[in-house]
């Protein structure tokens, strides 16, 4: 029987060749994101080459409401989740004090509450059948703070520590929470987030296919924590010998326009 996996944020970028890696293998699909005419093609494209079931939920996850209705269309298809993949999110780049509160709302809306609003309505289903994998996005940008870019750093390291504590309280069962941190990937997020110029997407961004390859991999696996790229694993660690306030002064100057 082909796995079910719900992916948000499907449309682009990493969800999308999570998409389209779940589809090679045979697996059916539930497709979240804002815009239907998006989802719609991909749909056709999907079921047209593999040959698979693709159902599609237009649905904006940033509205409070958005997973409570995520969820209910589930429940009417009448499928399990076998994969859940947290994709969704967004950042923004700027002062936190001159940044318009209602874009920063939405980001935590997306980034955090969704993510766990989805975890905790199909967790339980999960358990129940003691089986499934759940796999959240977050970001190299997680493990440090943020400066300019602050609320999307904060949300990320919620993503790492949520998911490392599900986790936990999951051993012992066939239920996984993978939370999967690359750094700088060639999608659409730096362009949305208004990060033109910054110093830090100097570095050339790995590929959206190869960092969705590693966190589909890790979650498979069942392994916690996933950092796509030895430069990412390298960095982690010689920041955990470095001074928080000396971290977060380097991490500011990054995050700086030239």
């Amino acid at each position: 029987m082909s796995k079910v996996a719900l992916i948000t944020g499907a449309t682009s970028g990493i969800g999308l060749e999570l998409a389209k890696i779940h589809a090679s293998k045979k697996g059916d699909l539930i497709l979240v994101a804002r815009r239907a005419d998006l989802l719609n093609q991909i749909k056709n494209d999907l079921e047209t080459k593999y040959g698979i079931n693709v159902y599609v939920i237009p649905q904006d996850l940033a509205d409070p409401n958005g997973p409570d209705r995520v969820y209910n269309e589930v429940k009417k298809m009448n499928l399990q989740i076998d994969y859940l993949i947290n994709n969704a999110g967004f950042g923004g780049h700027g002062f936190f004090a001159d940044r318009p509160w209602i874009h920063d709302k939405a980001m935590i809306d997306l980034n955090v509450i969704a993510t766990v609003a989805l975890t905790r309505f199909f967790l339980p289903d999960m358990i129940k059948a003691n089986e499934g994998r759940i796999l959240n996005i977050a970001s190299m940008a997680g493990f440090i703070p943020g400066p300019l870019h602050s609320v999307y750093f904060a949300t990320k390291s919620f993503v790492i520590s949520f998911s490392e504590a599900i986790a936990n309280e999951l051993s012992g069962t066939k239920v996984t929470v993978t939370v999967l941190c690359p750094g700088p990937t060639a999608t659409g997020f730096f362009e949305a987030a208004d990060m033109k110029g910054v110093r830090s997407l100097k570095r050339i961004p790995a590929s959206a296919k190869s960092v969705a390859e590693k966190g589909y991999s890790a979650m498979l696996k069942g392994k916690t924590v996933s950092i796509p790229g030895a430069v990412n694993k390298m960095l982690l660690l010689f920041l955990r010998f470095m001074p928080r306030s000396l971290i977060t002064k380097i991490s500011g100057a990054m995050m700086k326009k030239e």
